[in-house]
């Protein structure tokens, strides 16, 4: 294979990770002719097709298959090198590769501030996704470190609580059931409820609850962020449940609303695949996750004012 380079090799991979030049594009920040011309460059240096269209689906050829095997353990071998180098750097210098459930996107990078100020020289890869994607990430060992809601029990992995992350029944701020105590948790099907979509770790615990107590809410709306379902509630399209750190910025345009069985009392984690050699950067970034978590729940802080001191080299 003669003149394959190495964004080839990246752009490839991405692509038959995802069955998609289009989602492969979305990753790399590139437009989807760069990726089908990159992918094509890469197919006349190997010589044999490596993608093959069955109806609107994309599948790898046998040639695929291997080459794809072959990528994944040469991005292996260069992730462990830059590895050594940064342990040999201290933490002057390396990158920090994180993979965090979308309610976490309100605290994760609220902490990273500090952090890249006592470590200037850490480069940060913040990749925010749903609980399906975080596993697919996972299973890829794409990152150094993953913040999630709920770990996985079919996997291998280390993990570790540092954080409760609640989840409450969001309402405008002028609601009728505002002022209302020990709403019955069946007064919810009453109203018109906006849902996370489907493969989100929110809709699994919120849908359980319902179902536990034969609740049947009416589903006006189904939304993949957050911040649209805040917007929705704000015009007043309905109501939700969502993690009370999303309250962090805008809590006057909102009022919690004070359910029976409510806050459903969940979790984030920090997770890793079993037998994953953390680099000195992500150990570190981990023990400042572990330490800032203690001082927000001690000193009943939030992520805006959190202060962490250096932590040992």
């Amino acid at each position: 294979m003669n003149q394959a380079t190495l964004h080839q090799l990246k752009v490839f991979e991405a692509a038959a990770r995802h069955g998609s030049f289009t989602r492969a594009a979305e990753e790399l920040f590139l437009t989807q002719p760069t990726v089908s011309m990159q992918i094509k460059q890469l197919t006349k240096s190997v010589g044999l097709p490596l993608f093959e269209q069955v109806g609107k689906r994309l599948f790898l050829t046998e040639a695929g298959r291997e080459l794809f095997a072959t990528c994944r353990q040469i991005f292996e071998t260069i992730s462990q090198f830059e590895m050594t180098v940064a342990d040999l750097k201290g933490l002057k210098q390396g990158q920090l590769r994180l993979a965090v459930i979308t309610t976490a996107k309100y605290i994760i990078p609220r902490l990273l501030g500090p952090f890249c100020q006592l470590y200037p020289g850490i480069d940060i890869s913040l990749q925010v996704t749903n609980h399906e994607r975080i596993l697919e990430r996972m299973i890829g060992n794409l990152d150094d470190l993953y913040i999630m809601s709920q770990v996985p029990d079919h996997l291998d992995i280390n993990f570790e609580p540092f954080l409760e992350n609640p989840l409450v029944v969001f309402a405008p701020f002028n609601h009728p059931l505002a002022k209302e105590k020990n709403i019955p948790i069946e007064r919810l099907g009453e109203e018109p409820f906006i849902m996370r979509e489907p493969g989100s770790g929110t809709r699994r615990a919120v849908q359980s609850l319902f179902d536990e107590h034969g609740v049947k809410v009416k589903v006006k709306l189904e939304l993949g962020s957050n911040e649209a379902i805040k917007q929705a509630i704000a015009g007043g399209l309905g109501i939700s449940v969502l993690s009370r750190h999303t309250l962090l910025t805008d809590a006057h345009e909102f009022s919690i609303l004070d359910v029976q069985n409510f806050p459903i009392k969940r979790t984030w984690y920090i997770v890793y695949p079993a037998g994953k050699q953390l680099s000195i950067v992500a150990r570190t970034y981990y023990e400042y996750l572990l330490e800032a978590a203690k001082k927000i729940v001690a000193q009943n802080l939030t992520p805006l004012s959190i202060t962490v001191d250096r932590l040992p080299e």
